[in-house]
């Protein structure tokens, strides 16, 4: 809420905590019922890990005309301090098991780490959930090589932003939280200077620019 309070006149607030985002959707479809005009506040971009998909699953009245405003999702507001860590292939995975079983996920690093793509992780780690990034630096360890760059951008465009770059055999010694976004680059990044990018074959393809 902090960070919309410059922008706030009248507006009537109602502040739920973490695991009561089905309460306050519903709240807010009870108040779009009775005839108030309702947004709900949802970081980075609302259909990513957000709440726009809890809002349209618990919507039962046609009535109600729901507006999705796109939002900037932490992938790529913290790939623009990186540089272009996202110039190919990507995927983002979620290492919270609050709503996704941990096999699940295991399963899908594996498939990522295997299909080499560049593996973005949210929710990498919190004061309960510990290990979990390490198994994550394990499982993706089997297809990549200890040197793969790997990037940790904390807070991004917020107050106390961090960027920590490292690799893949040691990044878990870094200080990583939930408002950090770990990048873990494919076999083709690379570092240059203090940036992260991931080629995305424009040098194989037009050779000559490139002498």
């Amino acid at each position: 809420m902090n960070l919309i309070k410059p922008i706030l006149k009248d507006q009537k607030l109602s502040i739920t905590g973490m695991m009561q985002e089905v309460h306050r959707c519903q709240d807010a479809l009870n108040l779009a019922e009775e005839g108030e005009i309702v947004s709900i506040i949802s970081s980075g971009d609302p259909g990513v890990y957000g709440m726009a998909g809890l809002i349209l699953d618990l919507n039962k009245n046609p009535e109600i005309e729901i507006e999705i405003v796109p939002g900037v999702s932490a992938v790529t507001s913290a790939a623009s301090l990186l540089g272009a860590p996202l110039m190919h292939d990507f995927v983002v995975i979620s290492l919270s098991d609050l709503l996704t079983p941990w096999q699940l996920i295991e399963k899908r690093l594996r498939c990522a780490a295997e299909g080499d793509f560049v593996i973005v992780i949210y929710n990498p780690k919190s004061k309960k959930r510990v290990e979990q990034i390490e198994k994550t630096r394990e499982i993706i360890s089997q297809f990549q090589k200890p040197e793969t760059p790997v990037a940790i951008v904390t807070s991004a465009y917020r107050e106390g932003e961090s960027i920590v770059f490292s690799d893949l055999n040691s990044f878990t010694n870094e200080e990583i939280g939930m408002q950090s976004t770990v990048f873990i680059g494919s076999s083709q990044t690379k570092k240059i200077g203090n940036r992260l990018i991931t080629p995305r074959g424009y040098e194989k393809k037009y050779a000559d620019s490139f002498l």
